[in-house]
């Protein structure tokens, strides 16, 4: 579903965000991308958006090779690869219900449509009763927990959290973790930025590290070949 063939990504500046780095995600997958801040987290996310281009190497979604879509094409893989941010992006005059029907209004869907997929996806996070809320009314996790259920509106295959958990005490964070643990085994694939150690160690998954943009660990299990 992802690949990432030795992308390097350097600015002008002459940092290098992304060092020739190399991996793959399969459908299906939960992957915590580990690293501290400035390891190129952030910039994997948005060469995934394509909000920027690799410098050198090439990143493909779905057998497409983002360098080479076409600019009218952009909006559709941002359907499909949604994104979660650190600091939540909701709309202070807007209530939870209104920062959630933006998304789905954007991709033309009818107000029936919207009303019902807005109390579903409110179920799903456990915020059925903060639908007429404003952000400000709401704690940390909660604020998150909007963020997450505006981005599952579009129905994307893969979900990019960029430190979900940054901004959240230990409880809030780990919750969190657990929505988006959740939301993978319902079939959405995740790939989650991160520096908080504790949660990695509790849900087990695949870990993909990058210290100062380098590639330096993939915990990927090899699939063993059956010889008859």
């Amino acid at each position: 579903m992802i690949q990432f063939v030795n992308v390097t990504k350097s600015f002008p500046t002459g940092n290098v965000a992304l060092d020739d780095v190399s991996f793959d995600v399969e459908p299906g997958e939960f992957v915590f991308i580990v690293g501290e801040s400035g390891a190129g987290k952030t910039t994997l996310m948005r060469l995934l958006t394509k909000d920027m281009d690799p410098s050198q190497g090439e990143v493909f979604v779905e057998g497409k090779n983002l360098s080479k879509l076409k600019h009218r094409d952009v909006p559709q893989l941002r359907r499909n690869v949604a994104v979660v941010f650190q600091d939540y992006k909701l709309l202070p005059e807007k209530t939870v219900a209104e920062n959630i029907a933006l998304a789905l209004d954007i991709i033309g869907k009818g107000e029936k449509e919207i009303v019902s997929r807005i109390d579903d996806l409110l179920k799903l996070v456990g915020l059925e009763d903060k639908k007429l809320f404003f952000p400000r009314q709401l704690s940390g996790g909660e604020a998150q927990k909007v963020s997450i259920a505006r981005a599952l509106a579009i129905g994307p295959k893969v979900l990019f959290a960029d430190e979900p958990t940054g901004n959240l005490d230990h409880e809030s964070g780990m919750m969190i973790a657990k929505l988006l643990e959740k939301i993978h085994e319902l079939g959405t694939t995740i790939l989650m930025a991160t520096h908080n150690l504790d949660i990695v160690k509790a849900l087990k998954k695949r870990e993909i590290h990058l210290h100062k943009g380098k590639l330096i660990k993939d915990t990927k299990k090899k699939k063993v070949e059956k010889h008859e």
